[in-house]
């Protein structure tokens, strides 16, 4: 097996900036529509953990344009966006498992949890408490190891983008 030879500094540069573009633009739309969804039924925490993470969606675009004209604090913008955003969700991921609030749910499918509940030997209570668990568990491991990889991604590319820029003065 042939290893290929490693990206010139300006490929690499073009890369992170469609990468951060394209990774920053659909985190400001999707986390700004839940901000607004969760905005419009009342719940205060969820339109502010949406806005916060839409603000590091905006942070990423804004690093995209300072890297655009020449500047490579763009890569900390960059960095900070993921940190920003991986700190903002793993928060909301501990609040609510630690406050364990449960939604309230439709009548309907009371009949269907209570089912699911008798069939592994718990209440419909402690069933809801382990769906709710794993819900946000499973959320805080995965946005760890997509953030944690779009922000080493992001460290690792400084020196070869700081290359493709003009020298600054």
């Amino acid at each position: 097996m042939t290893k290929l030879p490693p990206l010139l500094p300006e490929e690499t540069y073009a890369r992170v900036c469609r990468v951060a573009k394209f990774d920053g633009l659909s985190v400001l739309i999707v986390a700004g529509f839940f901000a607004l969804v969760s905005a419009t039924m009342g719940d205060a925490l969820g339109a502010a953990v949406g806005s916060l993470a839409a603000g590091a969606g905006a942070m990423e675009l804004h690093g995209v344009a300072v890297l655009h004209h020449g500047e490579r604090r763009g890569m900390s913008w960059l960095v900070g966006s993921q940190l920003s955003l991986l700190v903002v969700l793993l928060g909301y991921c501990a609040l609510q498992l630690v406050r364990a609030k449960l939604p309230e749910l439709p009548p309907e499918t009371d009949s269907l949890i209570r089912m699911d509940a008798e069939q592994l030997g718990m209440t419909k209570s402690e069933f809801l408490r382990l769906f709710n668990r794993m819900l946000y568990g499973g959320f805080a491991i995965i946005t760890f190891v997509y953030q944690g990889g779009m922000l080493l991604y992001y460290q690792r590319r400084r020196t070869a983008v700081a290359q493709a820029l003009p020298e600054e003065t």
